[in-house]
């Protein structure tokens, strides 16, 4: 009977610090400190999360972060080194243009949509963010469009058909 150690499971997900923010309190004794830490963890291999942490400490609002983020890890539908199709996420003012790449063009995005991408293991994508740049909201509106992807075996599926007819085959 095998065991899995702590160590070995941290191994398998990347974790990736998006933002960290200092926010501050103003008490009867003067001012206290506390911090936010937007985390990004994934496989590598279509699951990925997302997670915000706050401690009065940097390590370990981090710490809570990746924690909150392995919570929510979600899998997602990839076709290849790409997405199967054009998908628009939003959360709150946060809207994010997620588009499928050829092979070879890499990953055109900005800073904090790219660390969830990456940590998804996609290699090929366009993506925009269309109105807020606020971290949190444009992270978790990549995240509700990746969630909103599906292959064409799951719509085959869901609608009982071939997946021939999914992609385009010839109607009778």
């Amino acid at each position: 009977m095998a065991f899995r150690n702590n160590n070995v499971e941290e191994k398998e997900f990347t974790e990736n610090l998006v933002a960290l923010n200092r926010v501050s309190k103003t008490v009867k004794g003067g001012r206290v400190a506390r911090f936010a830490a937007l985390m990004v963890v994934g496989d590598g291999h279509g699951r990925v999360g997302v997670g915000l942490g706050k401690a009065a400490e940097v390590p370990e609002a981090i710490r809570k972060g990746i924690e909150d983020a392995k919570k929510n890890m979600v899998r997602i539908s990839l076709k290849g080194t790409t997405i199967p199709h054009e998908v628009i996420g939003v959360y709150g003012a946060g809207k994010v243009l997620l588009k499928p790449a050829a092979p070879g063009t890499g990953i055109i995005a900005g800073q904090k949509v790219r660390a969830v991408i990456e940590a998804a293991g996609i290699s090929n994508i366009r993506a925009k963010c269309l109105r807020s740049n606020n971290p949190v909201n444009v992270v978790r509106a990549t995240m509700q469009g990746l969630r909103e992807l599906r292959g064409a075996e799951e719509v085959a599926k869901v609608r009982e058909i071939s997946v021939d007819d999914v992609k385009g085959g010839v109607r009778k």
